[in-house]
């Protein structure tokens, strides 16, 4: 006898009906494995590769689903969104296809390859203010003064029910899975994911463990989750800007309550690390926010004794960061080292160094 799993959020049904939605523009991604990684965890390990989805993230699931749900009304009147990268072309890419006007806020500064990706795909880019919440707080103002439709980045059911189209996949792929690891930014993602894990499993009679990473800089959903409430923090500077979100999302929050099993955090060099490591071993490039679980494997932060699966869930990187995350992982790993050292402009101060 199983019991019927009661979460908030989207149903089963809600995410099967995504997928149909869903797939009309997303691609089955690889779901590859590491033998790397396995010898690290001490169980089999395999890697979702959303960084080679179409637009370079997960998030084209969610827009699309969101965005289809409009009405033709809704839809005359365009849509707006607020991101840094991944959102944004998500949004821009699901408008295209739809057949509706997009116009997304950005943050100056932003990396140009993902500015560039965006109007490419259509969108009427706007840059405002230097931090994420600068945008979002413009792209709200958009929608109230010209009546088009704010496109939330996670929190909202069809989102939420878009996202969790990667969890059916990740049952499809490996069906005897016992853990699956996945970024947090807003809970979206995880969301997702965990709802349709967590009530297959209830229904299956079995367990599945699903384990949120953040990073160090950017985790209120630790701080949210002792509180028993969202609640905002202040982000320092982080390499996975893709993920750096200071207040979980409302519904994200209460799903990801009851479904997660564990929420753990891993540092900037950490996340440079796996990086390098993604990209020596798996020959895979993917952006600080989507490493985030391989580094919590590398660091000893989980730890899992059956299958499992990490999302790997973004590939868009600038190649300048990359260039710099590269040298710093590998300073991190103790393979590269700069030394700046001050000479006197004295004759052969040169000579008496390199002796040294």
């Amino acid at each position: 006898m199983t019991t019927p799993l009661t979460l908030a959020g989207p149903t089963l049904v809600d995410v099967e009906a995504a997928r149909v939605v869903v797939g009309r523009v997303s691609e089955v991604t690889p779901m590859e494995t590491s033998r790397y990684l396995t010898d690290v965890l001490g169980a089999p390990v395999h890697l979702k590769c959303e960084n080679l989805q179409r637009t370079g993230s997960y998030k084209i699931r969610g827009a699309y689903n969101r965005m289809s749900h409009l009405t033709d009304d809704e839809k005359a009147r365009g849509v707006v969104a607020a991101s840094a990268g991944n959102h944004a072309q998500g949004v821009a890419f699901a408008a295209r296809e739809l057949g509706i006007a997009a116009t997304i806020f950005m943050p100056i500064g932003v990396a140009l390859p993902k500015l560039q990706a965006t109007r490419r795909y259509g969108a009427d880019v706007v840059l405002r203010g230097h931090t994420v919440d600068e945008p979002l707080r413009a792209a709200q103002e958009f929608a109230e003064r010209t009546g088009a439709v704010y496109i939330p980045p996670f929190d909202h059911a069809d989102v939420i029910a878009g996202q969790g189209t990667l969890g059916l996949e990740i049952l499809d792929q490996v069906p005897d899975l016992e853990t699956v690891i996945v970024p947090i930014g807003g809970g979206g993602l995880i969301s997702g994911v965990a709802s349709v894990l967590k009530r297959r499993a209830a229904a299956e009679g079995r367990e599945i463990r699903v384990i949120g990473v953040q990073a160090s800089n950017a985790a209120p959903y630790p701080i949210s989750l002792a509180a028993g409430e969202p609640t905002e923090i202040t982000i320092s500077p982080t390499i996975a800007d893709g993920i750096a979100v200071s207040k979980p999302g409302a519904l994200n929050f209460a799903i990801i309550r009851d479904a997660v099993d564990e929420v753990v955090t891993v540092d900037d060099d950490d996340i440079a690390k796996a990086m390098l490591v993604l990209l020596e071993r798996a020959k895979l490039v993917v952006e600080p926010a989507g490493a985030v679980g391989v580094a919590a494997i590398m660091t000893g932060a989980v730890h899992a004794t059956g299958r499992t699966v990490v999302v790997l869930s973004g590939g868009n990187i600038d190649p300048l960061i990359m260039e710099r995350v590269i040298s710093h992982g590998l300073a991190a790993s103790e393979r590269y080292l700069k030394l700046r050292i001050p000479l006197p402009d004295r004759p052969g101060q040169l000579a008496r160094t390199s002796e040294i």
